[in-house]
């Protein structure tokens, strides 16, 4: 019930960031969200993309070192409160949220997170117990 990103490491200057999506436009891959963290010298930007085997290569050719990692897209309710629900399950249950960052999608349904966590699989079984959708990879790479 995962999903996977890939993680890029770059280096904290101008242009880097763009010769990324520069690369990945050019071979026909479609970011479908991202997240960016930067320190003083290097940043890691996280990618879900609709195709991450494409991804990887391609960026790999081009000297850029690549990781992927497992994350879990969760269905959060689109209103307020729809993610401090989700996150108090997790709390209860002693899960951490690594990271996350948001799916964007159209207006009006429910949002999608995209979260690492410390404990990935137990996370998964507490959310769907707590009647919490979770968006399988494959369906979360083509919305």
């Amino acid at each position: 019930m995962q999903a996977e990103q890939i993680s890029i490491f770059l280096e904290n200057k101008a242009g880097r960031l763009s010769e990324v999506t520069g690369i990945l436009s050019e071979n026909g891959v479609n970011i479908r969200a991202l997240a960016l963290a930067d320190t003083t010298d290097f940043g890691v930007l996280r990618l879900i993309v609709d195709d991450n085997a494409k991804a990887e290569q391609v960026l790999k050719n081009e000297g850029f070192t690549v990781r992927k990692t497992k994350v879990v897209a969760v269905e959060v309710m689109d209103r307020p409160g729809g993610l401090h629900s989700i996150l108090e399950v997790l709390y209860k249950a002693g899960i951490n949220v690594e990271y996350m960052y948001a799916f964007v999608r159209q207006s009006g349904s429910n949002a999608v997170m995209i979260f690492r966590f410390d404990q990935p699989e137990e996370a998964i079984r507490v959310l769907s117990e707590n009647g919490v959708a979770i968006v399988q990879g494959d369906k979360l790479y083509s919305m």
